[in-house]
């Protein structure tokens, strides 16, 4: 089994208040979730109208499938042109070992 992660610090465009963030990215979380059956959450930057910081897990029996789908939602996220992609931090850990792989 594979864990693997995605830290997105995403700058979003013309956004003025807290409420006007949550209605860009909950969007954004449910696309993720939806088209590519991973958890997805805001993670950070949370009281920062114009900065995100999204996270991605996705479980998969092989390293590869991880891969392919983080560099998927790290795809439909640099696509959006409400939003700038600022740094991709991904991670993928076995579980046997418990450290990080090095595909």
């Amino acid at each position: 089994m594979f864990v693997g992660s995605l830290a997105l610090d995403l700058l979003l465009g013309d956004v003025r208040s807290l409420k006007q963030k949550r209605s860009a990215v909950r969007p954004l979380l449910a696309e993720l979730r939806r088209a590519y059956a991973v958890a997805a959450a805001e993670a950070g930057h949370l009281d920062l109208h114009r900065r995100a910081l999204v996270g991605v897990a996705v479980v998969a029996a092989d390293a590869g499938h991880c891969e392919e789908v983080l560099d998927a939602c790290e795809r439909l996220v640099a696509e959006r042109p409400e939003l700038v992609l600022l740094s991709a931090h991904r991670r993928v850990l076995a579980q046997e070992d418990d450290v990080p792989y090095d595909g």
